[in-house]
């Protein structure tokens, strides 16, 4: 084998590992950081139309607007435009960010399993979205509605009486499906679970019936106030029932608020702390109800604060609030708005306050984003697809430099490759034309169609020498699929004479020579 293309190989080898408990910086306890999710988005054409949370029966994202931007629910576009949560390439994205921004996994926004409304499909965008938090070692945990029980009565799907077997149904298939993975948020060996509430299951009686055929009772989180005696602790969330008469949180307002909340939770077991960026709803815009207030983000100050409030009372997890409510504005997904400014927060945060060890950097979350391109531009392409599967596994497995010069080459793809009449069966080096030149000459290659190792990719170097053996340039040096390429080389700066070209591909190597005549 040639001995460039192995020592390659071994740069980008990679192992995949399960998910480890780190050493806080704050702490010998581990601090999760973990990001609110809302799995809850239709788009085409993973769907056959667009989501209620796209549009809100109000704004059509069929229609384009002057920017090129779709018209959607939401004061902030995502940079990868407005997507379905069961776009597997959108989902490898999402979890590539989180992980190279130091979260350590997804609380997800969950309807329970009923066929009823939006909460089956939900319910499979959960279970798609939880398959790619696995094969990234992230975590996960699931925030329970049960406002979703109200509803169904309300609607008649289920009588009053029914609730409570609904709900341990529910819990039931939490324990069937999740609570047993490996890659579940648990702390002291029990599941993780929030309530966002509660809004109809009330009391701690309800709750110890809900559980009662669990094999684990897990940690129950609910938001604001802890319920006793079945409850863990709480959570806070933007207090926009604070607002000001003019629909303003204004920050003394979120100071006090989030003051008295750590301050009562000091008492308890187990503590959450949150972060958010702002709140920014489209309610009223959109004719679906009023607003419910207005939080600055101040540029990213607020969510500063209310990161460095969230830690101060040492807690087991910090819920990022959140990765993708887009319809609320509590989004930190990269957007063309504020780009990367909170993941970028969040790394600084979590290397300065979790753990020092934390190695990437804010130029690396650029890479998912490169990725997921290349997935919707070569989405038939499976030579390419399997080296962004590598590309994948390189990231998971911390080696953003590997990853980088996969994508790097399968960016470089010309249009030459693509406007192939029929592609080549063997390796060739071409005469340079024209020959004699000055001061410039074009080389063609041709790479054929072969494995290399489980990709389509081959590592292709291509060096002018002069008579005496010396380099004179590198040409080529990257991973380029089957194709007849071309390549023109400017001997402006170079005296007349014979030059040599030399190509060198896996086993084959090829030189051939040229004149320079000024």
């Amino acid at each position: 084998m040639n001995k460039k293309l192995l020592l390659f190989l071994i740069t980008i080898s990679y192992s995949l590992t399960q998910f480890s408990v780190e050493t806080s910086a704050a702490g010998n306890k581990k601090i999760f950081v973990m990001a609110h999710y809302m799995p809850w988005f239709q788009a085409p054409p993973v769907s056959n139309s667009w989501g209620w949370h796209w549009t809100m029966n109000h704004l059509n994202p069929n229609v384009i607007k002057s920017n090129g931007e779709r018209e959607i629910a939401s004061h902030f576009y995502p940079l990868t435009g407005p997507y379905d949560s069961q776009d597997k390439d959108i989902l490898e994205y999402q979890v590539l960010l989180m992980k190279l921004s130091g979260i350590d996994g997804v609380l997800v926004d969950w309807y329970g399993n009923e066929n009823y409304n939006d909460y089956g499909i939900i319910n499979q965008s959960t279970n798609a979205l939880f398959n790619e938090i696995a094969k990234a070692n992230l975590s996960f945990s699931i925030v329970y509605e049960d406002q979703t029980i109200k509803n169904m009565i309300s609607g008649g799907h289920i009588t009053s009486n029914q609730a409570i077997a609904y709900g341990q149904s529910a819990m039931n298939y939490l324990q069937s499906n999740w609570f047993a993975s490996n890659t579940y948020l648990k702390i002291d060996n029990r599941p993780v679970l929030l309530n966002f509430g509660p809004q109809y299951f009330t009391k701690s009686s309800d709750w110890e019936n809900l559980f009662s055929g669990l094999t684990s009772v897990p940690l129950l989180f609910t938001e604001d106030n802890i319920l006793l005696p079945i409850g863990a602790g709480a959570f806070p969330w933007p207090p926009m029932w604070k607002s000001n008469p003019s629909g303003i949180l204004t920050q003394s307002a979120l100071s006090d608020y989030l003051n008295q909340f750590y301050s009562k939770s000091q008492n308890w077991s187990y503590r959450i702390g949150s972060a958010f960026p702002g709140f920014y709803d489209i309610y009223q815009e959109a004719g679906v109800s009023s607003s419910y207030g207005f939080l600055d983000s101040q540029n990213g100050s607020t969510f500063q604060f209310t990161l460095q409030q969230a830690i101060i009372g040492k807690p087991n997890i910090i819920q990022l609030v959140t990765w993708n409510d887009y319809g609320e504005g509590t989004n930190i997904e990269p957007t063309v708005e504020y780009g990367y400014t909170y993941l970028e927060a969040v790394q600084n945060f979590v290397r300065t306050s979790i753990n020092t060890t934390f190695k990437f950097r804010n130029e690396d979350l650029r890479l998912p984003l490169r990725l997921y391109q290349l997935r919707k531009k070569y989405s038939s392409d499976s030579g390419v697809n399997s080296t962004l599967d590598k590309a994948f596994n390189l990231l998971v497995s911390d080696n953003v430099a590997g990853a980088k010069v996969l994508v790097d080459s399968l960016e470089t793809l010309t249009t030459v490759q693509n406007n192939n009449v029929g592609m080549p069966v063997e390796f060739s080096l071409g005469q340079n034309y024209p020959n004699p030149f000055n001061p410039t000459t074009t080389i063609r290659f041709s790479i054929p169609v072969e494995t290399f190792y489980g990709t389509s990719l081959q590592l292709i170097v291509l060096k002018v020498y002069d008579v005496l053996g010396r380099e004179v340039t590198t040409l080529v040096n990257k991973l380029l699929p089957a194709g007849n390429y071309s390549v023109d080389f400017d001997a402006d700066n170079l005296s007349s004479g014979v030059y040599l070209y030399r190509l060198e591909a896996n086993d084959y190597v090829a030189t051939k020579k040229m004149i320079l005549i000024k």
